[in-house]
């Protein structure tokens, strides 16, 4: 079956996979963009359990305030700077500090278990994992604060 270019980038820009990976998944599927949709998923996240080990040796703190009664502060860590400069990495480092001023999890063990707040069929660890099979590196919460008056 004969992929087109079309297809390609649609999928790649719903999954943020690289164009081999997503031609692959597609002619796997067969062309259903559902069915190459999870196999990027399914594949991502095998990539995702790989890399739990690597260092997180660079990283961000975002803060996020809320009416001005309520503030996160996040330390977010991945591989390389070049990751946390990244678009993925910065937009969830922000979703990941509006989930604490809303939630108030006791820990970061609590907080990946979470539904996300945005999307109740996902937890916050699910997030993390999307991330990270898109940026192909470790990311790693390492420690928040959350603030209430």
């Amino acid at each position: 079956m004969k992929i087109g270019s079309s297809e390609v980038q649609k999928l790649r820009g719903a999954s943020g996979a690289g164009v081999m990976d997503v031609k692959r998944a597609l002619e796997d599927a067969g062309g259903d963009f559902d069915k190459a949709l999870a196999l990027i998923k399914e594949r991502g996240l095998s990539k995702v359990e790989k890399r739990a080990g690597r260092e997180t040796g660079a990283g961000l703190v975002q803060a996020y305030v809320h009416g001005g009664r309520i503030g996160a502060i996040l330390e977010l860590r991945a591989e390389t700077d070049f990751v946390v400069k990244s678009d993925p990495f910065q937009k969830l480092a922000h979703e990941l500090a509006m989930q604490i001023a809303a939630s108030a999890p006791e820990d970061v063990e609590k907080l990946l278990k979470q539904p996300y707040i945005k999307d109740e069929n996902r937890t916050v660890k699910n997030l993390i994992q999307e991330v990270v099979a898109k940026v192909g590196e470790n990311i790693k919460v390492n420690k928040f604060f959350r603030i209430e008056l």
